[in-house]
């Protein structure tokens, strides 16, 4: 199974929505809160490629993006593929 990494902010309903999805899935995950961390939030950004809002989620050394990504890849069956090792098409 690969890592999962998950950077979040309190009181976010997105954040909210993509830990709900993977405790469903009974999938073990970090969660790197950034509220009041900015050197965590610089962090996410440098490994988002800029991005700064949240959830940033990566599935082994593929950054996967927000929840609604994360969704999308359960709703078309490829989040099972991503979590058990497997690259994506680009």
């Amino acid at each position: 199974m690969a890592k999962v990494t998950i950077y979040t902010a309190m009181f976010c309903g997105y954040s909210a929505r993509a830990k709900h999805l993977l405790k469903s899935k009974e999938i073990d995950f970090e969660e790197i809160d950034v509220s009041f961390s900015p050197a965590k939030r610089a962090e996410m950004e440098a490994r988002a490629g800029g991005d700064h809002k949240v959830p940033q989620i990566w599935i082994g050394d593929q950054h996967v993006g927000g929840s609604d990504a994360l969704i999308a890849l359960e709703r078309t069956g490829e989040l099972d593929a991503l979590l058990a090792g497997q690259c994506l098409k680009s």
